[in-house]
């Protein structure tokens, strides 16, 4: 059943989404910002922001307090900070429902901010940016987005550099904070079993929430260049196995061609039976792992493809990738391959859609961005409705030479050498 968006006193938008049989719940709470919302002197402060959320409140003077709490009855409970939004989540027995509101709401809006914790804090993320750029599969997606995205927050890293995490003041995280945690840029999702009185918990806890008198800025639309000038990242590191991502400008949120392109990223890379997976690794064995996808935000999207490649066969391997992208472009995908991948994306969704912290995020997101909510059994009408030739058409939109970037980690020795890659 498609849940009805409900209003708290203060305006802030809530999703009750019941699951028959479920014993648990999730609480979730969604903000509308992120890394391409900062300016430069603040690039991470998002991310930095989600960390100190669990560092203590005037209630919860500590993490430990906070931790205990949760643990206690076995919760699972994290955040996420992306591009565009920023989430906070609380998944445990539906009985505990009172003490996950008032938890949130605690930690989303009393949270104190101490200085020694906020310079405590400064060295965890520089770590966490360590781990990143140590690890090539992880730090592929960063070189390639700032490629992909020129002169754009999109092209930024949501940790940020170094030096503004470990400099950034206190008033100007505060700040920011103040600026876009507000009732306007925020959606709360409970979703699972729903106890009785939950409206009246959230109305007395989120709904109490005053806008602050700072003021947000919305992010700068990003406008895709004719051409990517400097399409190549590139990292020199002593490594066995090559990284290599590929990446084209995709469509954004809302696009009449979003479930085509999703469709298309599930044939060339999205399974274990996709065509990439079957020519680059099972047939030609020039990598242990690769695959695309599609990812929409509000403006703009990004397919990539990413593989981790044979450090001496890294030109065979980009050659045989090209020619699988060319070849959707000029011959329509067979009808079995459509089925297929509308099969999959069907089934995938199913099973997701047993977990209820899957159920808030889909329809939160979808709440959030586009101020309407779609289940799943109408968006799997969308894609049945998706033809070949519109495959296709996508692919032609999509797979531009002129604007792909590429990104590579591993040792080779120039840059001469990765540009040498870049082929169509």
């Amino acid at each position: 059943m498609k849940p009805t968006p409900k209003k708290l006193s203060n305006g802030l938008p809530v999703l009750l989404v019941p699951q028959k049989g479920a014993t648990s719940m999730t609480l979730l709470v969604l903000c509308r910002v992120g890394s391409r919302y900062e300016t430069q002197d603040i690039n991470g402060v998002s991310h930095f922001i989600e960390h100190l959320m669990f560092k203590g409140t005037k209630k919860r003077p500590n993490t430990q307090i906070i931790s205990r709490e949760l643990d206690r009855y076995g919760a699972e409970y994290n955040a996420y900070t992306d591009k565009d939004v920023t989430a906070y989540y609380i998944k445990m027995d539906a009985a505990q429902t009172p003490l996950a509101v008032d938890m949130l709401h605690d930690m989303l809006f009393n949270s104190k901010y101490d200085s020694k914790e906020i310079d405590r804090e400064r060295g965890v993320i520089v770590e966490e940016i360590n781990m990143y750029e140590d690890n090539p599969r992880m730090h592929i997606d960063d070189i390639l987005e700032e490629v992909l995205f020129p002169n754009s927050t999109l092209g930024w890293n949501i940790a940020g550099p170094r030096e503004v995490i470990k400099s950034v003041p206190r008033e100007k995280i505060l700040a920011y904070r103040d600026a876009y945690y507000v009732p306007e840029r925020m959606t709360v999702v409970v979703a699972g079993k729903i106890e009785s009185g939950v409206m009246e918990l959230l109305n007395k806890t989120f709904g109490s929430v005053k806008r602050p008198s700072g003021k947000d800025l919305p992010f700068t639309v990003f406008t895709p260049p004719e051409k990517l000038s400097d399409a190549i990242a590139y990292q020199e590191k002593k490594t066995e196995q090559v990284q290599l991502g590929m990446a084209f400008h995709g469509l954004p949120i809302g696009h009449p061609d979003l479930a085509a392109a999703s469709l298309l990223a599930t044939i060339l890379g999205g399974t274990m039976s996709s065509r990439l997976f079957i020519q680059i690794r099972e047939r030609l064995g020039l990598c242990y792992s690769v695959g695309s996808s599609h990812q929409a935000r509000e403006d703009i999207g990004m397919f990539s493809v990413m593989s981790g490649l044979d450090k001496s066969r890294v030109k065979e391997a980009v050659t045989a990738i090209t020619a699988e992208l060319k070849k959707t472009i000029k011959t329509p995908v067979t009808a079995e391959e459509l089925r297929r991948a509308k099969d999959h994306i069907r089934g995938r969704t199913m099973l997701a859609f047993e977990d209820s912290a899957t159920q808030a995020e889909w329809y939160g997101k979808q709440w959030l961005f586009q101020k309407k909510v779609e289940t799943p059994e109408e968006r799997m009408k969308r894609y049945e409705k998706v033809t070949a030739a519109q495959i296709k058409n996508v692919a032609k939109q999509i797979f531009r030479p002129e604007k792909m970037a590429l990104a590579a980690i591993g040792p080779f020795g120039k840059k001469e050498h990765v540009e040498s890659l870049m082929m169509w």
